[in-house]
């Protein structure tokens, strides 16, 4: 009996959408079907942006140290909130709208060490490209390097 109300849940929001619509067009007219197509089409674009997009998440991930789950959460995120705006209503519209306001997907990750815009940066502080601090020291290593055959390396 705990799950009869789940059950009750998910088999009453295509109604109260229904409702919502009809509430919505008696009220603001032709402008509701405009709001529909627009919310599909976002949604749309969402999915198919995302389809391309969680691969590179997932690496950038990976490469940065982050927990790569927390990217294929956030990919989910972004799919569900495309399905919802797909799905014609007002509150599944404003549920994916919750959905992509959720904070902290990108905030708290990593410095990517291999990128060369954080070379010669100190901590906390953000430097120009076209200014030289005559302080700050680069933190780039030279060196020579032997590159060895592959039959010694095995």
């Amino acid at each position: 009996m705990r799950f009869g109300w789940i059950v009750l849940l998910l088999l009453s929001f295509p109604v109260l959408e229904a409702i919502g619509i009809f509430w919505a067009a008696s009220a603001i007219g032709v402008w509701v079907l405009l709001w529909l197509l627009l919310a599909a089409v976002a949604g749309i674009a969402l999915i198919r942006f995302e389809r391309v997009a969680w691969g590179a998440r997932l690496l950038f991930s990976v490469q940065s140290g982050a927990f790569p789950l927390s990217a294929l959460f956030a990919s989910g995120r972004i799919l569900l909130a495309g399905g919802l705006l797909v799905f014609p209503g007002f509150l599944s519209d404003a549920i994916a709208l919750v959905l992509l306001l959720i904070p902290g997907t990108w905030s708290n990750r990593r410095a990517d060490p291999l990128r060369p815009a954080n070379d010669d940066l100190s901590s906390g502080q953000a430097s120009s490209p076209w200014r030289e601090d005559a302080n700050a020291a680069p933190k780039t290593i030279d060196g020579e390097f032997k590159r060895e055959p592959d039959d010694l390396l095995r």
